[in-house]
């Protein structure tokens, strides 16, 4: 693997990802501007991604783990 130019893309669903920064994301998926090698932009979703669910599912009112207390 090397350490090649990535960029965090999210989805309508606001999910994160990594994604080569020389191609376009793939048709749903969006450049957050965030760009770095791989384990940047991997620390970087483990920072800003703090709730894993959908925004569909969070949209629900569905409590996630951490607020259920599992």
């Amino acid at each position: 693997m090397t350490d090649s130019p990535m960029l965090v893309v999210v989805n309508d669903e606001e999910q994160f990802s990594v994604w080569w920064s020389d191609r376009e994301p793939p048709a749903g998926w969006r450049p957050t501007g965030f760009a770095g090698t791989r384990q940047e932009c991997l620390d970087h979703i483990e920072t800003v991604w703090t709730d894993m669910r959908p925004r569909s599912v969070r949209d629900q009112g569905t409590p996630s783990v951490r607020d259920r207390g599992e």
